[in-house]
């Protein structure tokens, strides 16, 4: 066990040095002998640790050679992936990833969701677009946010396939984020809540076939603000 969360730590130190770009692209890791002197672990566990890296695509281990940091898009490893382009990235651009991200996954759910939504789903649905107005009326964006991720919550559980909430929750830190940007403008704010009603309405059509439309044209609505009101607002 103590030698498991060494390597815990070992792996957790070079991940974020990785993604911090101190080890930028095809750039070598300090040899074993360095990392067992800065870690003050045996070579075991720096053996292990450059182990899990390589299986999450971080790094390739080049026989002769040495440990060399792969390009991101090699990376296996969401948690790295998200933090890599969190401190690295474009917001703009990331934004606008995450939105056609969630329009593959997002609008099949809602399809799903529509032929297998239960009165409680649809109840909780509106306690969501209740919450949301409620707290555009009073200005509080946090409170906003919650509302609007617990109303995609229930969509996506309400799919009825276990997988589609575990691959979304990953995200979750980066789309609160996301979301608590562009819903600090009151226009955005409105046009949410007309949208996330329509999804709601088609939804208890029990018409997959709007209600994957009913997703879509929010998340055009949301990629349509994004542009107008956050990065390019004087255009």
């Amino acid at each position: 066990m103590a030698r498991r969360l060494l390597v815990d730590d070992v792996l957790d130190s070079l991940r974020e040095r990785i993604v911090a770009g101190e080890f930028p692209e095809h750039a070598p890791l300090p040899g074993e002998h360095e990392l067992v002197s800065q870690y003050e672990v045996s070579r075991v566990t720096v053996r292990e640790a450059i182990k899990v890296l390589h299986a999450q695509g971080l790094v390739r281990i080049e026989r002769g050679r040495g440990t060399y940091v792969n390009p991101t898009r090699s990376w296996t490893s969401l948690p790295a992936v998200i933090q890599a382009l969190s401190t690295q990235g474009d917001p703009a651009q990331i934004s606008r990833d995450l939105l056609e991200m969630r329009g593959i996954l997002e609008c099949g759910a809602a399809q799903l969701a529509a032929e297998r939504i239960g009165p409680e789903d649809l109840a909780a649905l509106d306690a969501q677009v209740t919450a949301m107005e409620e707290a555009s009326a009073a200005a509080d964006v946090e409170a906003f946010v919650r509302a609007d991720l617990a109303f995609h919550a229930v969509v996506l559980a309400a799919s009825g396939n276990p997988f589609v909430p575990v691959l979304m929750e990953p995200l979750s830190a980066v789309l609160a984020a996301a979301r608590a940007e562009t819903s600090a403008v009151p226009q955005i704010q409105a046009h949410a809540i007309v949208e996330h009603r329509r999804v709601r309405a088609a939804l208890a059509s029990g018409d997959g076939a709007a209600a994957r439309e009913a997703m879509a044209a929010h998340l055009r609505q949301t990629a349509e603000d994004l542009r107008r009101y956050v990065t390019h607002p004087h255009a």
